[in-house]
């Protein structure tokens, strides 16, 4: 049986010092972990890091494609406790710099939810779930 988990993911940066900076600036700490070369920062469930796209491309072995306006078929989700926190949340975003792609909004399953794009494009959901329920760290258990 593979470990039902996700302990760590890694964003693969065009340009890490930016990348690294837009994270910071959401108020996002890092790690001991972390180096001039690498980023990884605390979140409630997982860790998040940054590693050079290229260099992510060799370790795994893959061809490298660099096209970093494009969509990244990828989404990403930060859960908040109420809905009104969707809303703070893209504020922040947006005065860190983030480009807001769908403003909040209640959803058709009864939730609120808005999307952000950070600057190499990877993209972010900022949800409230009525049936969400969090551990004592913060991390989402079930929804």
């Amino acid at each position: 049986m593979v470990p039902q988990r996700v302990s760590l993911l890694t964003i693969g940066a065009y340009n890490l010092p930016t990348l690294r900076a837009f994270y910071q600036s959401l108020g996002w700490h890092e790690t001991e972990f972390s180096s001039d070369n690498y980023a990884v920062f605390k979140t409630a469930g997982v860790l998040v890091s940054l590693f050079p796209i290229a260099e992510l491309a060799k370790d795994a072995g893959v061809e490298f494609l660099p096209a970093p306006e494009t969509y990244r078929p990828v989404t990403f989700a930060i859960n908040v406790d109420k809905p009104e926190q969707v809303d703070d949340t893209i504020e922040k975003i947006r005065g860190a710099g983030g480009k807001i792609l769908r403003e909040p909004s209640d959803a058709f399953w009864g939730g609120r939810t808005a999307y952000f794009a950070d600057p190499e494009h990877n993209l972010w959901e900022v949800a409230w779930n009525p049936s969400s329920v969090f551990d004592e760290r913060g991390a989402m258990i079930s929804f």
